[in-house]
């Protein structure tokens, strides 16, 4: 296996710029998520690194060694198709070993290869059957055995299991996870889904308009997000955004809502009193209490209930408030209940550049 370092990687198409500058080192052995919306650039990113789409400017090394001017083939890396790409007239066995005949492998090799990779993902049973006999999650480990067999400097993932339905990618999630911690691979994997991105990640990159946000740990961009995309981007459901007004003068910090709510914040906030801002809390830290007492008053416009907990929409202060409980039959629609944002939950973002100041 082998680091990767991206070195101020741009990539235009033209008068179109897709990437601005991108910097990041992956360890050796390390799983990076790229993550973000449709467009942010985090596939054209991939593309770049496994040579499948030309750099316009900056370096990209493999294993200490510059592949900006090598061909795919030569980059030592293997990819893991959204679609597949399984070839339809093989065999499983025939589609695994296809890369290693092609390069003269021998014959007891591929097959102590195959026989390895297909214990691992669970395809012995399956090794002469065709793409068209086989279920989604199925192919999917076929196209990941094929890039394991390989033995690769890398692997790339560029949304395998997009086309998949929820149970079963819930179950890919947890075999790719258990695949790497068996083989410590480098990896790098791209998605839209903030939950394969925070469930598999060593580490996360956030990225929008082809600009890093945020690199961090799952854990580092859920509870300190750099900036509002982050902290909209990441969490399910997305957390609750407020304009507001930041006070430091007559009183303790706080920020000023609308129709006269005030709400107390911490101390050491990076902000100017009178400042604009952005006040965001999560609807896990929102506190329900039915019947009035301390907080806001609220009214319940709308009840979701998961199984797991209950999702809360409510109206407050001119505003949209949603809190997520574990507490089943807390409030139905119609009810009136107070909502609290505890201190120590509250997050601050500058409202006009949407930086994080607290």
């Amino acid at each position: 296996m082998a680091s990767i370092d991206i070195a101020a990687i741009r990539k235009a198409y033209g008068s179109t710029h897709v990437l601005h500058g991108v910097d990041l080192t992956i360890k050796d052995g390390e799983f990076v998520v790229l993550v973000g919306p449709s467009g942010c650039g985090k596939s054209t990113l991939l593309r770049m690194i496994a040579g499948l789409e030309d750099i316009s400017s900056g370096e990209i090394r493999i294993g200490g060694r510059r592949v900006n001017d090598l061909d795919p083939k030569d980059r030592d890396i293997a990819m893991v198709f959204q679609s597949y790409a399984l070839y339809p007239h093989m065999t499983v066995a025939e589609n695994m070993s296809y890369s290693l005949r092609l390069r003269k492998t021998a014959k007891d090799k591929i097959s102590t290869a195959i026989a390895g990779a297909g214990a691992k993902l669970g395809l012995g049973a399956l090794m002469e059957r065709r793409p068209k006999a086989l279920s989604g999650g199925q192919r999917q480990r076929v196209a990941m055995g094929r890039a394991i067999v390989r033995a690769p400097k890398a692997f790339l993932f560029d949304e395998p299991l997009s086309n998949l339905d929820a149970r079963l990618r819930e179950q890919m999630r947890g075999e790719i996870k258990k695949l790497h911690q068996d083989l410590g691979a480098t990896s790098i994997y791209v998605t839209h889904d903030q939950i394969e991105a925070m469930t598999l990640a060593d580490r996360i990159v956030a990225m929008n308009a082809g600009i890093v946000q945020q690199v961090g740990s799952p854990l580092d961009l859920y509870d300190r997000p750099a900036n509002l995309f982050v902290a909209g981007f990441m969490g399910s459901p997305a957390m609750n955004m407020f304009a507001g007004t930041y006070r430091n003068s007559g009183g303790a910090p706080r920020v000023e809502l609308a129709e006269g709510v005030a709400v107390p914040v911490g101390e050491g906030i990076a902000a100017a009193d009178g400042a604009k801002v952005t006040l965001g809390i999560r609807p896990e830290h929102v506190v329900v209490t039915r019947g009035g007492g301390p907080g806001i008053q609220a009214f319940i416009d709308l009840v979701e209930p998961t199984g797991f907990g209950t999702i809360l929409h409510a109206s407050a202060f001119g505003s949209d408030v949603k809190a997520f409980s574990l507490e089943r039959g807390l409030a139905t629609r119609g009810d009136t209940v107070s909502v609290a944002f505890p201190v120590d939950r509250i997050h601050l973002f500058d409202h006009e550049h949407g930086a994080r100041i607290g």
